[in-house]
């Protein structure tokens, strides 16, 4: 398998799990049962489950108005999109460096 295939079954696995927990977690808050930790959540978000995180939120109306977590889920987001914006444009990485670089050394030395 191909490091591209492999990263994409991992992707496509990670986001169907964090959606089906946000089904699970919803019909647990229905019935008033055990919930899943929004660390947990946040965490599977965080290691590339946003994308069925953010659909599962939408599509279940499942923490739509909960704060901090709506924040957590949308900077996760962000970041995911920077990161992946640095891997495929080749400019913005070399943007993204140069900021790194002066932001050090301005506070470094």
């Amino acid at each position: 398998m191909t490091p591209l295939a492999l990263a994409t079954s991992y992707l496509l696995f990670l986001n169907l799990v964090t959606f089906g927990l946000f089904w699970w977690d919803k019909q647990c808050a229905i019935h008033r049962r055990w919930r899943v930790p929004e660390s947990t959540l946040l965490t599977l978000c965080l290691v590339g489950g946003a994308f069925g995180a953010k659909t599962g939120q939408g599509v279940f109306r499942h923490k739509t108005r909960k704060e901090p977590f709506r924040t957590s889920l949308n900077a996760i987001i962000v970041l995911h999109i920077g990161m992946v914006s640095a891997l495929v444009l080749p400019d913005f990485r070399a943007s993204v460096v140069t900021v790194l670089r002066d932001a050090s050394s301005a506070l470094f030395g």
